[in-house]
């Protein structure tokens, strides 16, 4: 199978068959998640169904070298966490399979990203080396070229000058991506009616702030900003793929990616529609490294077949992406 055909995934039986490829080929080629399945005594597991593959968990990728492959990867992706906790890191073997599907991903829910103005108010990450949301954002901005495109640390007079000015010039949609508690500074110190701009929360307070839940997080934005709504992007280091919303937190993925809810106390038993449970990922664009991942992420889904993400188990420990809890 060649990675890239994940991207020609159209429907449920296609995206079965391309799981079940790369969980066989993962569970040869994967010395850490070969591991991971034999202490489940799952080495020899057959299954027929991407749902019945057996999530490892994602905290496993702060203490081992994930990968797929015995060639050098070309990056590592580290994630964000508060001062002191031990980081996850990504070993990324192919990088225009990370640039492939979060341009691919970005253009099913939002378009050309050519067509649009991109401002990353991201402090936290820009603060450090190797995140995975700072190199995504630069890869949009790259397929972008607005002369207004930028990352901003805390210029948030600047960031809303920027705003008006690529809107003003006819510089295509304008999107401004950020951590939670810096779209808050930015509602506090520079509110303003930017109606035909897209707000996006990527979550996460980093503990400099009291955690909101969304709902709340939203409010607070939509008041400030004037739209009618605040999208979201759900990621995370330990994938290359990303889940958006439009709106309400209601989140949806690309045709490479799943998601499954199972019950807190039994990793194997699937929860029923309706309630709440453990969120689980079958991401595909992780060929190199794990595509079956367990979080500790509290989900739900709606009738729409949308997802929203509640919080985090309280066995968690905390981690710089998402913990607003409801």
């Amino acid at each position: 199978m060649n990675p890239s055909d994940i991207f020609g995934i159209q429907d449920e039986r296609h995206f079965r068959e391309a799981a079940l490829k790369v969980f066989y080929f993962q569970k040869k080629q994967n010395p850490v998640y070969k591991r991971f399945l034999e202490a489940l005594s799952a080495s020899r597991l057959s299954v027929s169904e991407p749902y019945a593959i057996p999530c490892m968990p994602v905290e496993i990728f702060k203490k081992h070298k994930v990968l797929s492959t015995n060639q050098e990867p070309l990056l590592v992706f580290e994630s964000s966490g508060t001062t002191g906790m031990e980081t996850s890191r990504h070993w990324v073997w192919d990088a225009n399979l990370y640039k492939a599907s979060f341009i691919e991903g970005f253009r099913l829910f939002w378009g050309d990203p050519s067509e649009w103005t991109f401002l990353a108010l991201l402090p936290s990450y820009l603060e450090r080396q190797n995140s995975s949301l700072v190199y995504m954002m630069k890869g949009l901005m790259e397929q972008s070229n607005s002369p207004y495109n930028g990352f901003y640390l805390n210029e948030y007079r600047l960031v809303m000058e920027k705003a008006r000015q690529a809107l003003r010039w006819g510089q295509g949609k304008v999107m401004v991506v950020g951590v939670s508690f810096a779209l808050l500074d930015l509602a506090e110190c520079c509110p303003a009616d930017i109606r035909d701009v897209v707000v996006v929360e990527t979550g996460g307070m980093k503990g400099r702030r009291r955690e909101l839940t969304r709902q709340e997080l939203h409010a607070i934005l939509k008041e400030a900003f004037g739209v009618d709504q605040i999208a979201s992007e759900y990621g995370m280091t330990e994938l290359l793929s990303q889940a958006w919303s439009r709106g309400e937190g209601r989140f949806r993925t690309p045709p490479w990616m799943r998601i499954f809810l199972t019950e807190p106390e039994d990793p194997f038993a699937l929860v029923p529609p309706g309630r709440s449970g453990l969120i689980n990922i079958i991401d595909l664009a992780n060929y190199w490294s794990c595509s079956f991942l367990a979080t500790r992420d509290i989900g739900k889904f709606l009738p729409d077949g949308s997802f929203e993400v509640l919080g985090r188990h309280d066995l968690a420990d905390i981690r710089g992406c998402n913990l607003m809890v409801n």
